[in-house]
């Protein structure tokens, strides 16, 4: 089952007077990543390089950033891959030490890096879930509200209008039970909408 980050974990490595800076932290998806690295690239204005990589389901890319294609970014997404980890970007920050490392040695750098950060890291498993939105009259909502406690089910939002309208969030794997228990519960007078 994959797992995700706690929090941000930092790393050095320094290879023939290179450093590189290596940073695993949560991420939700590519738009977050990418305002991460453009924020490490103002904090590291004298970087030679910022390479990075994210797992994040369909959103999963790596970058080179101007080092020889295929020794930084892959390099990384693979200790990503191989930790068994989802929404999580890794950031190489690197400052050139004057000598040349070959390919071979900018492999090992950047995947020494990210996999250093990954040893202080604490892992939790990640636990899809799902948002539900539903819509039902007045006289259900303390059932409703009753049955998403049960499931532990968290509650984002509950307007009230001519009826009362939840959205919530769940485990995916308890979604489809829950909602053909309320099905049953309020003899099918519970309305779903998609929450997107």
């Amino acid at each position: 089952m994959p797992s995700t980050l706690a929090h941000a974990v930092h790393a050095e490595v320094v290879v023939k007077k290179s450093r590189f800076v290596g940073r695993v932290a949560p991420c939700a998806d590519r738009a977050e990543a990418l305002e991460r690295v453009a924020a490490l690239r103002a904090e590291h204005p004298g970087a030679a390089h910022v390479c990075w990589a994210l797992m994040a389901g369909g959103q999963s890319a790596a970058n080179d950033d101007g080092e020889p294609g295929g020794t930084a970014g892959r390099p990384m997404l693979e200790v990503l891959r191989h930790q068994d980890l989802d929404g999580v970007l890794a950031t190489v920050v690197r400052y050139w030490g004057g000598t040349k490392l070959g390919a071979g040695g900018l492999v090992r750098a950047y995947t020494d890096a990210v996999a250093q950060a990954l040893v202080g890291a604490e892992k939790i498993v990640r636990v899809a879930t799902r948002t539900l939105e539903c819509e039902f009259a007045y006289a259900l909502e303390g059932l409703l509200r009753r049955e998403l406690d049960a499931a532990a089910a968290e509650l984002l939002a509950v307007s009230h209008g001519s009826q009362v309208r939840m959205r919530f969030r769940l485990r995916a794997d308890r979604a489809d039970a829950l909602k053909a228990r309320l099905g049953e519960l309020c003899d099918g007078r519970v309305g779903w909408f998609d929450p997107s």
